[in-house]
């Protein structure tokens, strides 16, 4: 017996005008515009990861989680929640990355996926290290609900970044990995958010028309938290 997957679908409509230019920057982004790192035309794990904007007490922000300090791989490290798309998830060439964001999304912070509304993806992306190729998923907070870390085991934390703490000049930095690989970093909420996030919050802000000039040449080492 196969199960009906949940209709998902994107919409423009009603979002409020400062995400004007999210919506312009999805529809015309180019892959090679957001990464050096591309999809293989073979193999890679799909997955997917939910960009999500709300409004809060100091206006337009992000949503974002801590990953566990106790996980084998990137513990303690600040990301959009996400994973790799399941059986039940769908096609991974149609609606599948969109199901998995929002499934992945409510397991990690328990957010109520019935208030977000779908806006646009971005191309894929890839993650060497791990394999992922990483359908990034735009939302908007419609109705925003609590969210928690809702398994310790796997998220230290979820919480919610002001984009002009993102833009500030003062919070950023760039990062240099013990590969040689120098990426933008962002100290926000007494926490680092460097690797393949920060890139695509970077990305977004600089083809949004958001971005503020901002010293490349500040440095922050990678165990700045310890």
């Amino acid at each position: 017996m196969t199960h009906a997957h949940p209709t998902v679908a994107l919409s423009a409509d009603g979002l409020p005008a400062w995400l004007d230019p999210v919506v312009e920057a999805v529809r015309t982004l180019r892959p090679e515009q957001l990464s050096r790192f591309l999809p293989p035309e073979r193999g890679g794990r799909p997955s997917a990861v939910l960009v999500l904007f709300g409004e809060g007490p100091e206006g337009p922000e992000l949503l974002l989680i801590e990953r566990a300090g106790s996980l084998r791989s990137h513990a303690g490290q600040p990301s959009f929640p996400g994973g790799a798309l399941d059986p039940e998830d769908g096609d991974p060439e149609g609606d599948g990355p969109l199901r998995a964001a929002l499934r992945e999304a409510e397991e990690e912070t328990g957010l109520d996926p019935a208030g977000v509304q779908l806006f646009g993806v971005l191309p894929r992306l890839y993650i060497p290290v791990s394999g992922f190729v990483v359908t990034p998923v735009l939302g908007w907070w419609r109705e925003p609900t609590p969210v928690r870390a809702v398994d310790p085991r796997e998220t230290a934390r979820a919480f919610t970044v002001p984009i002009a703490d993102l833009t500030n000049p003062d919070n950023r930095a760039t990062t240099v990995h013990p590969s040689g690989h120098r990426g933008p970093a962002f100290e926000v909420d007494g926490a680092l958010v460097w690797g393949f996030t920060a890139g695509v919050i970077d990305r977004i802000l600089h083809h949004c028309g958001w971005e503020e000039r901002w010293d490349t040449s500040r440095q922050v080492p990678l165990d700045w938290r310890a």
